[in-house]
Protein backbone atom coordinates (compact mmCIF):
# COMPACT_ATOMS: atom_id res chain seq x y z
CA UNK A 1 0.00 0.00 0.00
CA UNK A 2 1.19 3.39 -1.00
CA UNK A 3 0.21 6.43 0.00
CA UNK A 4 -2.26 8.43 -1.58
CA UNK A 5 -0.32 11.47 -3.89
CA UNK A 6 -3.80 13.03 -4.52
CA UNK A 7 -5.31 16.22 -2.17
CA UNK A 8 -8.26 15.27 -0.37
CA UNK A 9 -8.48 18.97 1.75
CA UNK A 10 -8.97 19.45 4.98
CA UNK A 11 -11.90 18.64 7.12
CA UNK A 12 -12.59 20.39 10.91
CA UNK A 13 -10.36 18.45 12.90
CA UNK A 14 -7.40 18.93 10.59
CA UNK A 15 -7.41 22.82 11.66
CA UNK A 16 -5.49 24.32 14.37
CA UNK A 17 -5.70 27.87 15.44
CA UNK A 18 -2.63 30.16 14.70
CA UNK A 19 -2.29 27.62 11.86
CA UNK A 20 -0.48 29.60 8.80
CA UNK A 21 -1.20 27.86 5.18
CA UNK A 22 0.49 28.99 1.95
CA UNK A 23 -1.54 28.62 -0.90
CA UNK A 24 -0.55 26.90 -4.24
CA UNK A 25 0.09 28.06 -7.53
CA UNK A 26 0.39 31.89 -7.76
CA UNK A 27 -1.12 33.52 -10.95
CA UNK A 28 -0.14 36.49 -13.38
CA UNK A 29 -3.31 38.20 -14.53
CA UNK A 30 -3.35 39.55 -18.12
CA UNK A 31 -5.69 41.87 -19.85
CA UNK A 32 -7.23 38.45 -21.29
CA UNK A 33 -8.64 37.43 -17.50
CA UNK A 34 -10.11 41.43 -17.42
CA UNK A 35 -11.87 41.02 -20.56
CA UNK A 36 -13.05 37.18 -19.73
CA UNK A 37 -14.37 38.96 -16.79
CA UNK A 38 -16.19 41.61 -18.39
CA UNK A 39 -17.49 39.03 -20.98
CA UNK A 40 -18.75 36.77 -17.99
CA UNK A 41 -20.43 39.96 -15.79
CA UNK A 42 -21.12 42.99 -17.91
CA UNK A 43 -19.53 45.59 -15.46
CA UNK A 44 -18.75 49.10 -17.25
CA UNK A 45 -17.35 50.94 -14.62
CA UNK A 46 -14.81 53.86 -16.46
CA UNK A 47 -11.52 53.28 -14.88
CA UNK A 48 -11.62 49.06 -15.24
CA UNK A 49 -12.49 49.56 -18.88
CA UNK A 50 -10.14 52.37 -20.60
CA UNK A 51 -6.22 52.64 -19.99
CA UNK A 52 -6.97 56.25 -20.93
CA UNK A 53 -9.53 57.36 -18.53
CA UNK A 54 -7.72 55.35 -15.62
CA UNK A 55 -4.69 57.36 -16.50
CA UNK A 56 -6.26 61.06 -16.83
CA UNK A 57 -7.39 60.48 -13.09
CA UNK A 58 -4.15 59.43 -11.78
CA UNK A 59 -4.07 55.28 -11.86
CA UNK A 60 -0.69 54.23 -13.80
CA UNK A 61 -3.38 52.36 -16.71
CA UNK A 62 -6.66 50.49 -16.10
CA UNK A 63 -6.78 48.48 -13.16
CA UNK A 64 -7.65 44.85 -12.51
CA UNK A 65 -11.42 45.03 -10.99
CA UNK A 66 -11.41 44.88 -7.63
CA UNK A 67 -14.01 41.79 -7.20
CA UNK A 68 -11.91 39.52 -10.01
CA UNK A 69 -8.68 40.10 -7.35
CA UNK A 70 -10.81 39.20 -4.57
CA UNK A 71 -11.89 36.05 -6.37
CA UNK A 72 -8.37 35.35 -7.42
CA UNK A 73 -7.42 35.22 -4.25
CA UNK A 74 -10.23 33.41 -2.80
CA UNK A 75 -9.72 30.42 -5.51
CA UNK A 76 -6.12 30.03 -3.69
CA UNK A 77 -6.98 29.32 -0.69
CA UNK A 78 -10.04 26.96 -1.86
CA UNK A 79 -8.15 23.78 -1.52
CA UNK A 80 -6.74 23.92 1.71
CA UNK A 81 -9.62 25.62 3.37
CA UNK A 82 -13.07 24.79 1.70
CA UNK A 83 -12.64 21.64 -0.53
CA UNK A 84 -14.76 19.91 2.39
CA UNK A 85 -17.51 23.03 2.86
CA UNK A 86 -21.01 22.60 3.08
CA UNK A 87 -21.13 26.24 2.69
CA UNK A 88 -19.34 29.77 2.56
CA UNK A 89 -20.75 31.53 5.42
CA UNK A 90 -19.63 35.20 5.02
CA UNK A 91 -16.91 37.86 5.06
CA UNK A 92 -15.52 40.99 7.46
CA UNK A 93 -12.88 42.57 7.56
CA UNK A 94 -12.11 43.13 3.89
CA UNK A 95 -9.37 45.63 2.51
CA UNK A 96 -8.59 46.07 -1.01
CA UNK A 97 -4.83 47.14 -0.03
CA UNK A 98 -2.93 48.53 -3.42
CA UNK A 99 -3.69 48.40 -7.15
CA UNK A 100 -3.42 45.28 -9.38
CA UNK A 101 -2.76 45.93 -12.56
CA UNK A 102 -2.24 43.70 -15.74
CA UNK A 103 1.26 41.69 -15.28
CA UNK A 104 0.86 41.19 -11.53
CA UNK A 105 0.92 38.11 -9.98
CA UNK A 106 -0.70 37.10 -7.19
CA UNK A 107 -0.16 34.77 -4.64
CA UNK A 108 -1.93 33.91 -1.24
CA UNK A 109 -1.60 32.67 2.38
CA UNK A 110 -4.11 32.08 5.62
CA UNK A 111 -4.15 32.55 9.15
CA UNK A 112 -6.53 30.28 11.12
CA UNK A 113 -7.99 33.02 13.58
CA UNK A 114 -10.96 30.51 14.58
CA UNK A 115 -12.70 27.54 14.91
CA UNK A 116 -16.30 26.07 16.41
CA UNK A 117 -17.83 22.42 16.34
CA UNK A 118 -21.59 22.60 14.93
CA UNK A 119 -23.98 20.98 17.68
CA UNK A 120 -24.72 18.23 15.56
CA UNK A 121 -20.82 17.28 15.87
CA UNK A 122 -20.98 15.87 11.72
CA UNK A 123 -19.53 19.96 10.79
CA UNK A 124 -17.35 22.82 12.04
CA UNK A 125 -17.04 26.65 11.31
CA UNK A 126 -13.38 27.43 10.54
CA UNK A 127 -12.52 31.32 10.22
CA UNK A 128 -9.38 32.54 8.42
CA UNK A 129 -7.76 35.79 7.62
CA UNK A 130 -6.87 35.42 3.76
CA UNK A 131 -3.90 37.78 2.28
CA UNK A 132 -2.83 38.05 -1.18
CA UNK A 133 0.57 39.44 -2.19
CA UNK A 134 2.06 40.96 -5.82
CA UNK A 135 5.40 39.76 -6.88
CA UNK A 136 7.25 42.07 -4.92
CA UNK A 137 5.66 40.94 -1.53
CA UNK A 138 3.42 43.40 -0.75
CA UNK A 139 0.43 42.74 0.57
CA UNK A 140 -2.98 43.66 -1.93
CA UNK A 141 -6.09 42.17 -0.20
CA UNK A 142 -6.85 41.37 3.39
CA UNK A 143 -10.12 39.76 4.38
CA UNK A 144 -11.53 37.05 7.08
CA UNK A 145 -14.48 34.96 6.03
CA UNK A 146 -15.89 31.93 8.17
CA UNK A 147 -16.74 28.44 6.05
CA UNK A 148 -19.22 25.46 7.65
CA UNK A 149 -16.82 22.70 6.60
CA UNK A 150 -17.32 18.53 7.18
CA UNK A 151 -15.94 16.89 10.01
CA UNK A 152 -14.00 13.66 8.50
CA UNK A 153 -14.78 11.78 11.60
CA UNK A 154 -18.00 12.84 13.61
CA UNK A 155 -16.26 11.06 16.80
CA UNK A 156 -13.21 12.91 16.52
CA UNK A 157 -12.43 15.64 19.18
CA UNK A 158 -13.33 19.36 18.14
CA UNK A 159 -10.05 21.23 18.02
CA UNK A 160 -9.95 24.41 20.59
CA UNK A 161 -13.01 26.76 20.51
CA UNK A 162 -12.54 30.20 19.64
CA UNK A 163 -14.81 33.03 17.82
CA UNK A 164 -13.32 35.95 16.58
CA UNK A 165 -14.21 39.32 17.58
CA UNK A 166 -14.63 41.10 14.19
CA UNK A 167 -15.26 44.29 13.47
CA UNK A 168 -18.76 45.60 12.36
CA UNK A 169 -16.99 47.89 9.50
CA UNK A 170 -13.85 48.60 8.60
CA UNK A 171 -12.35 51.85 9.36
CA UNK A 172 -12.70 54.97 7.15
CA UNK A 173 -9.20 55.80 8.04
CA UNK A 174 -7.77 53.07 5.87
CA UNK A 175 -10.00 53.62 2.91
CA UNK A 176 -7.73 55.44 0.59
CA UNK A 177 -4.78 51.97 0.42
CA UNK A 178 -5.98 50.74 -2.37
CA UNK A 179 -5.99 53.61 -4.66
CA UNK A 180 -3.59 56.51 -5.97
CA UNK A 181 -4.35 59.89 -5.64
CA UNK A 182 -6.99 60.74 -8.07
CA UNK A 183 -7.90 64.22 -9.98
CA UNK A 184 -11.53 65.05 -9.84
CA UNK A 185 -11.67 67.63 -11.54
CA UNK A 186 -10.69 65.28 -14.63
CA UNK A 187 -13.03 62.94 -14.59
CA UNK A 188 -15.27 62.92 -17.32
CA UNK A 189 -18.72 62.13 -16.27
CA UNK A 190 -20.17 61.41 -19.78
CA UNK A 191 -17.33 58.91 -20.59
CA UNK A 192 -17.93 57.38 -17.05
CA UNK A 193 -21.64 57.34 -17.68
CA UNK A 194 -22.89 59.06 -14.62
CA UNK A 195 -23.16 62.41 -13.60
CA UNK A 196 -23.49 61.52 -9.80
CA UNK A 197 -21.11 62.04 -7.52
CA UNK A 198 -20.42 61.96 -3.51
CA UNK A 199 -22.60 65.24 -3.10
CA UNK A 200 -25.42 63.42 -4.75
CA UNK A 201 -25.81 60.55 -2.23
CA UNK A 202 -27.43 60.71 1.03
CA UNK A 203 -27.64 58.25 3.95
CA UNK A 204 -30.96 56.44 3.96
CA UNK A 205 -31.58 56.26 -0.09
CA UNK A 206 -31.97 53.31 -1.92
CA UNK A 207 -31.47 52.08 -5.27
CA UNK A 208 -33.16 49.89 -7.47
CA UNK A 209 -30.64 48.90 -10.09
CA UNK A 210 -33.22 48.09 -12.46
CA UNK A 211 -31.66 45.21 -14.36
CA UNK A 212 -31.36 41.74 -14.11
CA UNK A 213 -29.08 38.91 -15.49
CA UNK A 214 -29.98 34.99 -15.63
CA UNK A 215 -27.23 32.64 -14.80
CA UNK A 216 -26.21 29.93 -17.34
CA UNK A 217 -24.29 27.32 -16.40
CA UNK A 218 -21.44 27.43 -18.81
CA UNK A 219 -20.44 30.59 -17.72
CA UNK A 220 -20.83 29.80 -13.73
CA UNK A 221 -18.45 27.09 -14.79
CA UNK A 222 -16.28 28.95 -16.57
CA UNK A 223 -16.23 31.52 -14.14
CA UNK A 224 -15.07 29.41 -11.12
CA UNK A 225 -12.19 27.93 -12.98
CA UNK A 226 -11.41 31.43 -13.59
CA UNK A 227 -10.26 31.51 -10.04
CA UNK A 228 -8.95 28.18 -10.04
CA UNK A 229 -11.37 27.42 -7.26
CA UNK A 230 -11.82 23.68 -6.75
CA UNK A 231 -15.17 23.74 -4.51
CA UNK A 232 -16.65 20.30 -5.21
CA UNK A 233 -20.06 21.99 -5.26
CA UNK A 234 -19.96 23.98 -8.04
CA UNK A 235 -18.35 21.53 -11.04
CA UNK A 236 -19.45 17.90 -9.82
CA UNK A 237 -23.02 16.61 -11.21
CA UNK A 238 -22.51 13.52 -10.68
CA UNK A 239 -21.64 13.77 -6.61
CA UNK A 240 -24.13 16.58 -6.30
CA UNK A 241 -27.21 15.09 -7.91
CA UNK A 242 -26.76 13.21 -4.13
CA UNK A 243 -26.59 15.67 -2.28
CA UNK A 244 -29.21 18.36 -0.39
CA UNK A 245 -30.04 20.29 -3.73
CA UNK A 246 -29.63 17.57 -6.09
CA UNK A 247 -27.70 20.06 -8.46
CA UNK A 248 -24.66 22.13 -8.36
CA UNK A 249 -24.31 25.30 -6.31
CA UNK A 250 -23.34 28.77 -7.95
CA UNK A 251 -20.60 29.64 -6.05
CA UNK A 252 -20.95 32.58 -3.96
CA UNK A 253 -18.61 35.06 -5.34
CA UNK A 254 -20.68 34.83 -8.73
CA UNK A 255 -23.44 36.46 -6.87
CA UNK A 256 -21.45 39.30 -5.53
CA UNK A 257 -19.70 40.17 -9.06
CA UNK A 258 -23.34 40.14 -10.44
CA UNK A 259 -24.74 42.28 -8.45
CA UNK A 260 -21.79 44.41 -8.37
CA UNK A 261 -21.96 44.89 -12.22
CA UNK A 262 -25.99 45.55 -12.35
CA UNK A 263 -25.13 48.59 -9.60
CA UNK A 264 -23.56 50.61 -12.29
CA UNK A 265 -27.33 51.42 -13.24
CA UNK A 266 -27.45 54.26 -10.35
CA UNK A 267 -23.97 54.17 -8.82
CA UNK A 268 -21.50 54.34 -12.29
CA UNK A 269 -19.72 56.65 -10.46
CA UNK A 270 -18.57 54.21 -7.39
CA UNK A 271 -15.02 53.07 -9.17
CA UNK A 272 -13.30 51.69 -5.95
CA UNK A 273 -14.68 48.78 -4.30
CA UNK A 274 -12.13 49.81 -0.72
CA UNK A 275 -13.46 47.60 2.12
CA UNK A 276 -15.73 44.79 2.50
CA UNK A 277 -17.80 45.12 5.78
CA UNK A 278 -19.60 42.30 5.72
CA UNK A 279 -21.36 39.50 3.47
CA UNK A 280 -23.52 36.58 3.50
CA UNK A 281 -24.95 33.93 1.24
CA UNK A 282 -28.41 33.64 2.45
CA UNK A 283 -29.97 31.23 0.16
CA UNK A 284 -28.51 29.47 -3.03
CA UNK A 285 -28.60 30.02 -6.79
CA UNK A 286 -28.52 27.81 -9.02
CA UNK A 287 -28.31 27.97 -13.56
CA UNK A 288 -30.91 29.50 -14.86
CA UNK A 289 -31.87 31.70 -12.11
CA UNK A 290 -32.27 35.92 -12.82
CA UNK A 291 -30.61 38.16 -10.51
CA UNK A 292 -31.62 41.29 -9.82
CA UNK A 293 -30.21 43.73 -7.16
CA UNK A 294 -30.62 47.01 -5.13
CA UNK A 295 -28.37 49.23 -2.59
CA UNK A 296 -28.99 51.03 0.31
CA UNK A 297 -26.39 53.79 1.17
CA UNK A 298 -25.74 53.49 4.85
CA UNK A 299 -23.37 56.43 5.49
CA UNK A 300 -20.95 58.59 3.78
CA UNK A 301 -17.19 59.58 4.83
CA UNK A 302 -14.59 61.63 3.61
CA UNK A 303 -11.62 59.55 2.47
CA UNK A 304 -7.79 60.91 4.57
CA UNK A 305 -5.05 61.90 1.77
CA UNK A 306 -7.81 61.92 -0.78
CA UNK A 307 -9.66 65.94 -0.98
CA UNK A 308 -11.01 64.78 -4.77
CA UNK A 309 -13.25 61.23 -3.68
CA UNK A 310 -15.28 60.48 -0.94
CA UNK A 311 -16.66 57.25 0.68
CA UNK A 312 -20.17 55.42 0.78
CA UNK A 313 -20.60 52.43 2.63
CA UNK A 314 -23.21 50.50 0.65
CA UNK A 315 -25.44 47.65 1.16
CA UNK A 316 -26.31 45.93 -2.26
CA UNK A 317 -28.76 43.27 -1.59
CA UNK A 318 -29.30 40.44 -4.66
CA UNK A 319 -32.35 38.58 -5.22
CA UNK A 320 -33.08 35.66 -7.09
CA UNK A 321 -36.14 35.87 -9.74
CA UNK A 322 -37.60 38.92 -7.78
CA UNK A 323 -37.31 42.30 -9.41
CA UNK A 324 -36.33 45.07 -6.69
CA UNK A 325 -39.03 48.18 -7.43
CA UNK A 326 -39.96 47.17 -4.00
CA UNK A 327 -36.84 46.73 -2.20
CA UNK A 328 -37.20 43.27 -1.19
CA UNK A 329 -35.46 41.92 2.26
CA UNK A 330 -36.90 38.66 2.52
CA UNK A 331 -34.72 35.70 2.52
CA UNK A 332 -34.83 33.08 -0.94
CA UNK A 333 -35.45 29.62 -0.25
CA UNK A 334 -34.09 26.81 -1.97
CA UNK A 335 -37.21 26.87 -3.68
CA UNK A 336 -38.83 30.29 -3.39
CA UNK A 337 -37.59 33.60 -4.94
CA UNK A 338 -36.18 36.04 -2.58
CA UNK A 339 -32.60 38.01 -1.31
CA UNK A 340 -29.91 35.38 -1.78
CA UNK A 341 -26.70 38.33 -1.11
CA UNK A 342 -26.45 40.92 1.28
CA UNK A 343 -23.06 42.49 0.51
CA UNK A 344 -21.75 45.48 2.53
CA UNK A 345 -19.17 47.59 1.56
CA UNK A 346 -16.69 51.09 1.20
CA UNK A 347 -16.80 52.39 -2.20
CA UNK A 348 -14.76 55.33 -3.77
CA UNK A 349 -16.33 58.26 -5.90
CA UNK A 350 -15.54 61.49 -7.21
CA UNK A 351 -16.45 64.34 -5.41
Amino acid sequence: MTDSKTNQGKFFEDFRIGQVIRHATPRTLTAGDQALYTALYGPRFAVQSSDEFARAIGYAQAPVDDLLVFHIVFGKTVPDISLNAVANLGYAEGQFLKPVYPGDTLRAQSEVIGLKENSNRKTGTVYVRSTGFNQAGEPVLSYVRWVMVRKRDEAADAPETRVPDLAPAVSTSVLGAGCPKIAGKLWDEALSGSSHRFKDYKAGERIDHVDGMTVEEAEHMLATRLYQNTAKVHFNQFSEAKGRFGRRLIYGGHVISLARALSFNGLGNAFHVAAINSGRHVAPLFAGGTVFAWSEVIETADVPAQSDVGALRIRTRATRDLPCGDFPVADATAEEPGMILEFDYWALIPR
